[in-house]
């Protein structure tokens, strides 16, 4: 049912960014109310992942703050022997490498060397902000912002497939994990390089996708009587 105060689980698209979902429930609840309503998210999600997205209206975006914190969980793709500069497709290729002395135990080994506390340092291609300006804007002006590496904890990380140079996983990740930076270091550590191919976020703490619409789906209930 349409509330203006209510939680909203989205499915992101690929190539929509996380404030284009925001801008769109906030778009639709505001005509629908004929009023002003404050809407927010809880946790970002990059262009080019998709999945779930927490979307907080009204007076339900005093909840943000509690809904941020909780263990995010993905599915994706690394692809190895290969590296961007943004550790993802949003950038060309910079890096082409061997990976064929690269074993099943190997991927493995370092699947679980990963698991638990690690320091990680933010890809260039993030909002991160470094002297009050976006990391990813000084990125695209061919500047190097210095990002301090912070520890992240993986929960849990299986590999679901391999299909060499792709390796399939599932994760599960603490507040502020980048995956991108995870699939990167994961390709140093094998020594071959790696980046991160798809994303998708399938839940949020106890919020699980199974439970999402896509904008599309969630717009359709302003049609129904």
């Amino acid at each position: 049912m349409l509330q203006p105060d209510q939680i909203y689980l989205i499915d992101k698209p690929v190539h929509w960014t996380s404030f284009d979902v925001v801008k769109f429930v906030k778009r639709h609840l505001q005509q629908h109310f004929k009023k002003k309503i404050k809407v927010g998210h809880a946790g970002t999600l990059d262009p080019l992942a998709t999945g779930l997205l927490i979307v907080c209206t009204g007076i339900k975006t005093k909840e943000i703050t509690k809904l941020t914190p909780l263990s995010k969980t993905y599915t994706g793709t690394i692809e190895i022997g290969k590296t961007t500069p943004s550790f993802d497709l949003e950038t060309a290729f910079d890096q082409i490498n061997d990976y064929s002395s690269i074993t099943v135990q190997d991927i493995l080994n370092v699947a679980k060397y990963f698991t638990g506390q690690y320091l990680q340092t933010p890809p260039i291609y993030s909002a991160k902000r470094v002297d009050g300006k976006r990391s990813y804007e000084l990125a695209r002006k061919n500047q190097n912002p210095d990002l301090k590496p912070v520890e992240v904890h993986i929960h849990s990380f299986e590999i679901t497939r391999m299909a060499l140079p792709e390796i399939d996983f599932i994760v599960e990740v603490s507040k502020g994990t980048y995956i991108r930076s995870l699939a990167h270091d994961f390709g140093q550590k094998l020594g071959c390089g790696a980046y991160l191919k798809s994303l998708r976020r399938i839940a949020i703490g106890q919020f699980n996708i199974e439970n999402a619409l896509t904008p599309s789906q969630w717009a359709e209930q302003f049609n129904t009587p």
